[in-house]
């Protein structure tokens, strides 16, 4: 286990959501702690001097973006960072096309017939709008339609169908025949074994600590350097 932490700043409620359900059990066996940290509302000077602090700390960092109507992966990255200068462009992870194409890809076959959906070979065009028009009609909240998909959700199905989620599970050297739960055991036992913080859910303490250089760990440099 690494000693650094990491930080995954996500837009909104959608992305936290899934973030905190599927990929925080994923990764925490792996850092210190991973801190979630939703940055879509903060402005961009805010972001910087958070970003360079994570920097000067060692610790490392992923922003998480949709691709929305940028042309491709390359020119939303350089979207990003023109928008925060600071930001490197190993540390950019794009969705495609937007959040809710990963919540429709961890759907196995008899899932999806068992909440009404359309079955999809493939989320990589599913859009925010298109995955709206798909919610059953006996779901009349989005929010309990997303926890209800979470619940059943399927790691190798998402890495099947959707091909920017089997990247980020590569970048990470993530199994996607692994499930949450799987990782969640770990976690436990780590804890008992005391060897880490935890699983480290959002907490703005530690985001305003860190912004406000007030952390001291210091760590080799972030993994995305290489990549």
């Amino acid at each position: 286990m690494s000693e650094r932490r990491l930080f995954i700043l996500v837009e909104g409620n959608d992305d936290e959501r899934f973030f905190t359900s599927i990929i925080i059990p994923l990764l925490s066996p792996r850092y210190r702690a991973v801190r979630l940290i939703k940055y879509a509302c903060m402005r961009s000077n805010r972001v910087c001097r958070f970003i360079r602090s994570i920097h000067r700390a060692g610790d490392e960092l992923l922003l998480v973006t949709d691709i929305d109507k940028a042309p491709g992966v390359a020119a939303k990255k350089h979207i990003i960072m023109e928008r925060f200068g600071v930001i490197q462009q190993g540390e950019i992870m794009v969705i495609i096309q937007e959040i809710e194409s990963w919540y429709l890809a961890g759907l196995e076959l008899e899932d999806a017939q068992r909440l009404g959906v359309r079955p999809l070979h493939s989320t990589d065009q599913v859009t925010k709008e298109i995955f709206n028009t798909s919610i059953p009609p006996q779901y009349t909240s989005r929010i309990a339609y997303m926890i209800e998909i979470l619940s059943r959700f399927s790691i190798s199905s998402a890495c099947r169908k959707n091909r920017s989620f089997h990247h980020f599970m590569d970048r990470y050297y993530l199994d996607c025949g692994v499930t949450p739960d799987d990782a969640a055991t770990e976690i436990l036992v780590k804890r008992e074994e005391g060897s880490g913080e935890g699983s480290g859910m959002n907490t703005p303490q530690d985001a305003r600590n860190t912004e406000d250089g007030k952390d001291t760990s210091r760590g080799k440099s972030p993994l995305w350097d290489h990549l």
